[in-house]
């Protein structure tokens, strides 16, 4: 082997051993991402199972006040009936009668009112405490706003879990052919999961779709 072929063979060598050194930096690159996608994935899984339990768990919360509501407003339209009838029957009561039927008037009256509106005696300002319709309407709405946040949060859970999954599908291919356009593939839809995970938790920006 003469001096030429030497230089040759070096020449060679080196330019494996540098083409072995960036195929193990892409390769250490493209782990990397993929476990980062890979606990974004993990994250954004346990805020979307949170999500999905506040949505369920709201819903049955409102759907129940409401229908505590409507009992009420129904026993609060019995007595508004009853209360018609007295007045009537005052009208024509002797004046024996009538004391009595004033003071049930009055009775009537005051539970109609408090059907109405019946403030927690520890917190008489705040319309989420209480058991009247004011109050339930109020707490009712409160359930249905929670919900739909939560059905929010939970649309953006699973846009991400999607886009991080096929990111890191992408990734690993991108290790198998060492191939630098599908790693950035990879890393903009994973990049896109992020973000869609943390929108999932503040919902920092609406969905589009």
């Amino acid at each position: 082997m003469d001096s030429a072929e030497a230089a040759e063979l070096i020449t060679e060598l080196g330019e494996e051993r540098a083409e072995r050194k960036e195929e193990e930096r892409f390769n250490r690159i493209a782990a990397l991402l993929i476990a980062i996608m890979a606990a974004l994935l993990a994250i954004g899984g346990l805020g979307g199972g949170n999500a999905t339990d506040d949505m369920i768990m709201n819903n049955i919360r409102a759907s129940d006040t409401w229908a505590f509501f409507q009992a009420k407003n129904m026993r609060q339209t019995a007595y508004e009936l009853q209360i018609d009838a007295l007045e009537g029957q005052i009208d024509q009561a002797s004046a024996e009668e009538r004391p009595a039927l004033v003071s049930r008037l009055r009775k009537y009256r005051a539970t109609v009112e408090r059907y109405e509106s019946e403030p927690h005696p520890d917190a008489p300002d705040d319309m989420l405490q209480g058991e009247g319709k004011r109050q339930l309407s109020a707490q009712a709405q409160a359930f249905e706003a929670a919900r739909d946040r939560a059905a929010e949060q939970d649309n953006n859970f699973d846009l991400a879990e999607v886009l991080l999954q096929l990111a890191l599908v992408l990734g690993s291919v991108a290790i198998l052919a060492t191939n630098r356009a599908v790693l950035i593939a990879s890393t903009l839809l994973g990049g896109l999961g992020a973000f869609l995970t943390l929108n999932g938790y503040l919902l920092l920006a609406p969905l589009p779709i």
